[in-house]
């Protein structure tokens, strides 16, 4: 039996005034995934569990069969296990965004949580510069891809409020500002890496040719390594993961997933779809029982607030990735493909919602369905209720609908 799992992050949205009331989902042209909900089995999936705030970390997890409650102890050791950091007891890893605020003004705002989605190789001399300016012994820095790092505090603070940047673009950062055990050291790190960037002739090249370039590190999502069992001894099965998003492949190597990467992939609008979709088929075809695709472009474009980015995300999605896979996976015999967004990004509030989420399942096993399209309002009329999103990865490998 060959399975595949096909992520489109943040796909799920609100009705869209000039899309006459439609979601992006609505209005978009996906008929792969329109197939595999009107052949299979439709339905709406439960991925942020009450209490929990709606980020990829949870869902992701949640969709791999972990509950937070027990499991979730932070965004930023996921990363670290993405980037081979090994966290000691008592480590603290952190995101480290490198963004860029208007600190001429009184009252400083986030203004572009990717710094212009600078490039990596920039990023990366930024990071490691800033890594040996930095005179805390305790304290690390570690250069990931493009905007999106890690910081690694040894016996670091737990009891600590800290707030995801792009969940504050356009506004005044003063409230959001880290809170807590720590919070004034980690503030002072923060005007610290503000003097450092300032001086930079990297940053000074970026500012010159128009772009926001970096001018302040943010950290958040801070937590302890975790103890997981991995998913595929579970379930006995072979997993392969294709991200190009640390967080994921960070939760992929805890669940027990072999991490393919992807020439291309770059976990923005500009990702290889295609490449994604074609790697997919050469795990299965090598072995794997189990293929998971996440693709981070709808996600981007939905805190960008770009509806025609959406769209497009979302269409070349299902046409590059669903629309391979699923024509190449039926060369086996027993096969299943599920297709899911891991939370809704809604393009009206620029970040994440914790609403329940569209899911489709076909399976060589027949056809079940209706004749429904794959979207929101679809789903909301199964008949099925509201699926617990920690047990889809156990139905969808045991079969149990």
């Amino acid at each position: 039996m060959k399975y595949a799992i096909l992520v489109g992050d943040g796909m799920a949205d609100f009705p869209v005034e000039s899309l006459g009331g439609r979601t992006p989902l609505q209005a978009a042209r996906t008929p792969w995934m329109d197939h595999i909900a009107s052949r299979g089995i439709l339905g709406l999936v439960r991925t942020i569990p009450e209490g929990f705030s709606p980020g990829s970390d949870i869902a992701n997890l949640v969709i791999l069969g972990y509950d937070p409650a027990v499991h979730y102890t932070g965004r930023g050791p996921l990363e670290a296990a993405s980037m081979g950091v090994e966290l000691s007891p008592g480590d603290v890893a952190f995101r480290c965004n490198l963004v860029h605020l208007s600190l001429e003004e009184p009252k400083p705002r986030m203004v572009d949580f990717t710094s212009g989605h600078i490039d990596t190789e920039k990023a990366r001399a930024l990071l490691q510069a800033l890594d040996k300016a930095t005179a805390e012994p305790d304290i690390r820095f570690y250069a990931g891809v493009s905007y999106r790092h890690l910081m690694v505090w040894k016996h670091g603070p737990m009891r600590l409020k800290t707030v995801p940047p792009h969940d504050i673009t356009g506004q005044e950062i003063e409230a959001y500002l880290p809170q807590g055990q720590g919070a004034h050291r980690l503030v002072k790190l923060m005007q610290h890496s503000q003097e450092f960037l300032k001086s930079q002739p990297i940053v000074e090249l970026l500012a010159e040719h128009g772009t926001c370039p970096p001018n302040s590190i943010w950290p958040w999502g801070q937590g302890v390594a975790p103890c997981l069992e991995p998913a595929s001894r579970r379930l006995g099965i072979k997993a392969a993961m294709i991200t190009a998003v640390d967080l994921l492949k960070g939760l992929g190597r805890y669940a027990g997933f072999r991490i393919l990467n992807v020439p291309g992939a770059t976990g923005y609008l500009d990702t290889d779809y295609s490449a994604k979709g074609r790697y997919a088929l050469e795990a299965l075809g090598e072995g794997e029982d189990l293929v998971f695709v996440h693709v981070e472009a709808p996600d981007e474009a939905s805190h960008q607030g770009s509806l025609e980015e959406k769209i497009k995300a979302i269409e070349s999605f299902d046409q590059e990735v669903v629309g391979q896979v699923l024509q190449g996976i039926k060369a086996w015999e027993e096969w299943a493909v599920l297709v899911l967004p891991d939370h809704a990004t809604p393009l009206c509030l620029k970040t994440h919602s914790s609403g329940p989420v569209p899911f489709a399942m076909l399976s060589s096993k027949g056809e079940s369905g209706g004749r429904e399209g794959f979207n929101e309002e679809a789903a909301a009329r199964s008949a099925r209720g509201v699926l617990d999103g920690r047990e889809i990865l156990e139905r969808f490998v045991k079969g149990r609908w």
